[in-house]
């Protein structure tokens, strides 16, 4: 099996392609002259950049990028068009995690859908291995039309969550709390397109269409002011010395939280704060982070 995969520019635009499921070693001469025509479109596409990477074939049931470095804090943001038609079992994800088996993790997860019906955004938060912090919302837009910035604003106090500048989630560092936050752990950022047909769109329901492939998502303006840090470091060199470390960076302002009240009130459709069958007792940062 065979992926399309990445293609990048020094102006920013990446685009992912993924082939799943076609066999080229076993297909018919069709399916072959299919997957060459969509190779030689992206290649004209990007003529006028001379020092793109070549798209190239992976194995396995998904592809993506990664950066070379990593980060201990900072703010990461790209502008992603998302796969369009019918992309229901796939996922598109740009998030931040560290590299061991206690791992920190920020996720952008896009769950896609059947044609039609919204593109559901889901975000979680990983702190020493363990995630089950989802919250799930509509997006306000069709986000398979135009380029819209997703940002994630990560210091010790917070984790902020932006959609074209506007908050849509909060998770505040609550160690006082006895709530894990991340604070030591240097992450890369990483974007991704898979297949999660057994989850995804409906809760797994809706399968992946391989008929439909290609699947393509769309990035640029990738955008990093973060505290460049190894593997292991623990803290960070810059700590309280860069903008996204001082005071009015520290909580959200009133305009910002009236935003996140807006989007809680108008496309949340799912809150682990708020779910007591699988807790039934409330998380305590919830009311810290202003989601009860």
């Amino acid at each position: 099996m065979y992926h399309l995969a990445e293609t990048i520019c020094p102006h920013g635009l990446l685009i992912i392609l993924s082939t799943s499921m076609v066999d080229l070693r076993s297909s018919s001469p069709l399916t072959i002259i299919l997957v060459l025509v969509v190779i030689l479109r992206y290649a004209l596409h990007f003529l006028s950049c001379p020092y793109m990477y070549t798209i190239i074939f992976v194995s396995g049931a998904g592809t993506g990028f990664q950066s070379k470095g990593s980060y201990l804090f900072g703010h990461f943001s790209m502008q992603i068009k998302m796969v369009p038609g019918d992309s229901a079992g796939t996922v598109t994800a740009f998030y931040l995690s560290s590299q061991n088996s206690e791992h920190d993790e920020i996720d952008f997860e896009f769950l896609g859908n059947r044609t039609g019906q919204p593109y559901i955004l889901q975000t979680n938060v990983y702190t020493g291995g363990k995630g089950d912090k989802e919250q799930r919302i509509y997006l306000w837009f069709d986000p398979t039309k135009e380029y819209h910035y997703y940002s994630v604003l990560w210091n010790l106090y917070q984790i902020v969550f932006f959609v074209d500048d506007i908050p849509i989630r909060v998770f505040k560092n609550s160690k006082d709390l006895g709530v894990k936050f991340p604070f030591d752990q240097p992450m890369k950022i990483y974007s991704s397109l898979w297949n999660a047909d057994d989850w995804a769109t409906r809760g797994g329901l809706e399968k992946t269409d391989w008929s439909k492939a290609p699947f393509v998502a769309s990035y640029k303006s990738f955008h990093v002011d973060g505290c460049e840090a190894s593997v292991n470091a623990k803290f960070c060199a810059t700590q309280g010395k860069r903008w996204w470390d001082q005071k009015e960076f520290q909580d959200l302002d009133a305009f910002q939280y009236r935003r996140l009240r807006w989007v809680r009130s108008k496309y949340t459709i799912y809150n682990y704060c708020t779910d007591r069958v699988r807790y039934p007792t409330v998380s305590p940062e919830c009311k810290r982070d202003r989601d009860i």
